[in-house]
């Protein structure tokens, strides 16, 4: 980080002037910062706003999983880090809403005074709060969500899934190579930030590489029946189906493919192993790209996966996985930055490079958008293993 300081001393006669200084950071132009707070004490709490659907219809697949993902992390973090402060968590629900996102992130400026909130779980809702980090100079990081450009909202804005600028082309680059379909159709959420993003990042790629797409479908987040549009599909016959959904779609469209006779191997961002099991024999042979899966033969992630089995009675998920990797992470820029007001957190955490993680390698790029390899996962015999 560079910083500039401008000291200017006028002597006057009987007193001294002194103007204070300019603080600039790498991501930030012309924004005066507070001096660093020093970090407190082993046996004192630091306060971290945590914003999650713990209600409506993403409580399920995004906020139990994103919430135990942190407990664990929590635990092991205030159990062997003693040179930080303890974890205080203050939690929001935003109600599965782009309304409950905003005022959950305003009663976390405003009324408890946060210098950093992790969270919220989608791309539309970051799209929503972002700006508001900008304005009150407070840190987020969102474990979860993917459209493109939303860390360059604000300079205190980190994000720890990967984009779908990162994610899509390398995803289709795997799987192309191993199947060479060359016709797709395409499947997605018509107003979802992160689903329309991801399907215009799929059809920007299939395009440069000569795929042609035979039908566009969408639907909207809620609804329950897809068999027109996958009747409409199955009638041109692609070589491969993409998705572009929340989780609480997926399972419902794998199912109805399924019934309809759509032998095409089905493509989606972010399949979970509750997916798979919900969806039985629908899910045998889909594919997705993904930042982490349980098939990843490391001894930290094994150890994560077995501790978080034991610890809740089911295997994580992907949303887990992320979500117990960014309190990991929000742990090391705080001992790295060894003060917790928001600027020095904000510059450690863009400090992070090649960070050891469940995810492997991690770091953040000049937006703040977590940089790691992507993986590609399939299903076969109701288990998501590595696609080969």
């Amino acid at each position: 980080m560079n910083i500039r300081k401008i000291i200017t001393f006028t002597f006057l006669p009987v007193i001294i002037v002194l103007i204070a200084g300019f603080f600039a950071c790498e991501r930030v132009s012309q924004i005066t910062q507070p001096m660093s707070t020093p970090m407190a004490g082993p046996s004192e709490e630091f306060a971290i706003g945590v914003v999650l659907p713990l209600t409506g219809r993403l409580a399920d697949s995004f906020g139990k999983p994103i919430q135990q993902g942190f407990e664990l992390a929590y635990t092991e973090i205030n159990n062997t880090r003693p040179n930080i402060p303890k974890f205080k968590f203050i939690h929001e629900d935003d109600q599965s809403t782009l309304e409950g996102a905003v005022e959950a992130f305003n009663k976390l400026v405003h009324q408890d005074g946060v210098s950093i909130i992790l969270g919220p779980a989608t791309s539309s809702q970051v799209e929503e709060v972002f700006a508001i980090l900008q304005e009150n100079q407070v840190v987020a990081i969102s474990p979860t969500s993917a459209a493109r450009g939303l860390s360059a909202i604000s300079d205190f804005a980190f994000r720890v899934a990967l984009a779908t600028d990162v994610l899509t082309p390398s995803g289709i680059e795997i799987t192309h190579a191993k199947l060479g379909y060359q016709s797709a159709a395409t499947l997605y959420d018509e107003i979802d930030t992160f689903a329309t993003d991801a399907d215009t990042a799929v059809q920007e790629i299939l395009t440069a590489k000569g795929i042609e797409v035979v039908a566009t479908e969408t639907f909207q987040g809620g609804d329950t029946d897809f068999t027109e549009q996958l009747t409409r599909i199955q009638e041109l016959n692609p070589d491969v189906v993409f998705v572009s959904s929340l989780p609480p779609e997926k399972v419902a469209i794998l199912t109805q493919a399924h019934q309809l006779g759509i032998s095409a191997p089905i493509i989606l961002r972010t399949l979970t192993a509750a997916d798979v099991e919900a969806a039985g024999a629908a899910a045998e042979g889909a594919m997705t790209f993904i930042g982490w899966g349980a098939a990843i033969d490391t001894p930290q992630n094994q150890a994560f996966v077995e501790n978080y089995t034991t610890q809740f009675g089911m295997a994580p998920t992907n949303y887990a996985a992320r979500a117990y990797a960014t309190l990991h992470i929000l742990a090391e820029a705080i001992a790295n930055a060894q003060a917790t007001d928001a600027a020095s957190i904000r510059d450690a955490l863009a400090n992070i490079k090649s960070l050891d993680t469940i995810l492997g390698p991690f770091s953040f790029n000049a937006d703040g958008d977590a940089v790691y390899d992507a993986k590609v996962l399939t299903v076969k015999d109701g288990e998501l293993v590595i696609f080969e």
